[in-house]
């Protein structure tokens, strides 16, 4: 299981300054798309050059015109690169080619997606590194969580790694923890605390303990 930290309300200077405080607790750092849409991929590239040691995920939520986009992540220093659940099986097809290509790994966001069962059997088969659960920001502020969904997940694939994200905080991890996705995604659950550091170090250490 491993700790991603999500950045998407900041600009380059504020994420590496947040990065530099909880870098020794995490292991990815995700250029939230708010971030690549006021940054661009100079975001990915300027994380991934100050802290050489951490996985960078560009947030890019491809839709379409997959292979070249991921070519672009991966340019830009990216390791691992989403696409939407709800895009074409061409454009997933696309993505994974130039991903493996790349040596880079492919994260399928299952934001929006209805019948997440049918839809995570056919992503497995397509290739995909991993299979991400995902309570919008907007569905969120309803009290919806992803936890069902997660299990659904992980009972029909075979190969695809799982991920959980979507409102994340130290006190809900321990039952994120429970369901064993091999990668927790948090956001404002670090971001907005006052000491981040602790935060981070903490929720590492349940991770490493439920590993």
């Amino acid at each position: 299981m491993e700790l991603q930290l999500a950045l998407d309300l900041v600009n380059i200077p504020e994420a590496k300054e947040l990065v530099k405080e909880v870098e020794d607790h995490i292991d990815i750092v995700e250029i939230g798309t708010p971030v690549v849409i006021n940054e661009g991929l100079k975001a990915v590239k300027e994380i991934k050059e100050a802290f050489p040691n951490l996985k960078v995920l560009a947030d890019l939520k491809i839709m379409d015109a997959a292979g070249y986009e991921v070519m672009k992540a991966s340019e830009a220093g990216a390791d691992i690169i989403t696409i939407l659940g709800a895009a074409e099986d061409m454009s997933i097809k696309g993505a994974v080619e130039e991903a493996k290509k790349q040596n880079k790994k492919i994260l399928v966001d299952m934001i929006s997606v209805k019948d997440i069962e049918t839809r995570a059997k056919e992503l497995d088969e397509l290739g995909v590194d991993y299979i991400c659960v995902h309570t919008g920001y907007d569905l969120q502020a309803v009290g919806q969580n992803s936890f069902d969904d997660l299990q659904t997940i992980k009972r029909v694939v075979k190969n695809a790694k799982t991920a959980v994200a979507g409102g994340i905080k130290l006190e809900s991890l321990p039952e994120v923890i429970k369901a064993q996705p091999d990668l927790v995604i948090v956001g404002g659950g670090i971001t907005s605390a006052d000491d981040k550091k602790a935060v981070a170090e903490k929720m590492q250490s349940l991770i490493k303990e439920g590993n």
